[in-house]
């Protein structure tokens, strides 16, 4: 029987960034409880298909706004009604800034095995200019602790083709996050998406993006550091160690989607 995989939608955050357009919402952190106790009861709904489980990825939205008990909660209805195998990859989405050691030792205890946080830049103009709400200290910060936790499978999100942005300093974004040696790296080109704030700027003159010859050339600068690094081009945008064997350390979460 084909093994599935659960993406758990986490539309929670402290502050929505210019350039998103996913389904997310600041401020209304009080309704968290009720999503919890909500999405407990689609998942009892879904339990009717009996197909066991290798992935479960807690997206969003920020889902390390959650509590532990409520990470935990979920997971708990998960176990309760699905086939959850042993060695499947539970990952958890986090923001730098949005964890603490206790969180991310609560959570591990729990199961999640995969945690990938949100750097997108090392640039504190960069950073600001995305709304990011965290500094690159804060993602340190949370690198060290997540390893203390015990986390041996780490991504990191950065983002390319941003307005202003220069050659020299996408690279050295690159060369200070391949220092926090994660596992796994997701590169993704900045895309201007209908209704955002970022694009309504765009259209206004208000940013200045590089040209697409420009991106391109970020994206091939990223191909040939992260090869010299060692990491394994598996996917348009992801990047992954090897294992002991040679195998690259993929996102299985992310395989489930590309192979169907």
């Amino acid at each position: 029987m084909q093994a599935h995989s659960l993406y758990i939608h986490i539309p929670f955050c402290q502050h929505r960034c210019a350039y998103c357009d996913f389904n997310t919402y600041a401020g209304l952190d009080s309704l968290i409880p009720n999503y919890v106790d909500a999405l407990v009861r689609e998942l009892t709904w879904l339990a009717q298909d009996e197909s066991p489980l290798h992935t479960i990825f807690f997206g969003g939205g920020t889902p390390s706004l959650l509590s532990v008990e409520q990470v935990g909660q979920i997971l708990h209805a998960v176990r309760g009604h699905f086939d959850l195998l042993p060695d499947a990859e539970i990952n958890l989405e986090a923001n730098p800034g949005t964890t603490s050691q206790e969180f991310l030792n609560g959570i591990r205890e729990l199961g999640v095995n995969r945690l990938s946080l949100g750097l997108q830049s090392v640039h504190s103009e960069e950073l600001l200019l995305l709304e990011r709400i965290h500094t690159f200290d804060d993602a340190l910060q949370a690198v060290s602790d997540a390893r203390q936790a015990g986390f041996d499978n780490l991504n990191l999100d950065l983002m390319f083709a941003l307005p202003g942005q220069s050659l020299a300093n996408w690279e050295r974004s690159l060369e200070l996050a391949l220092q926090v040696n994660p596992e796994h790296f997701s590169l993704y080109s900045l895309t201007f998406e209908h209704g955002t704030p970022f694009s309504a700027m765009l259209n206004r003159g208000l940013l200045t993006v590089p040209s697409e010859d420009r991106a391109a050339d970020m994206y091939r600068m990223a191909q040939k550091i992260m090869k010299a690094a060692g990491y394994a081009h598996y996917e348009i945008s992801n990047w992954a160690k090897r294992d002991d064997s040679g195998e690259p350390l993929s996102s299985r979460h992310n395989l489930q989607y590309w192979k169907n």
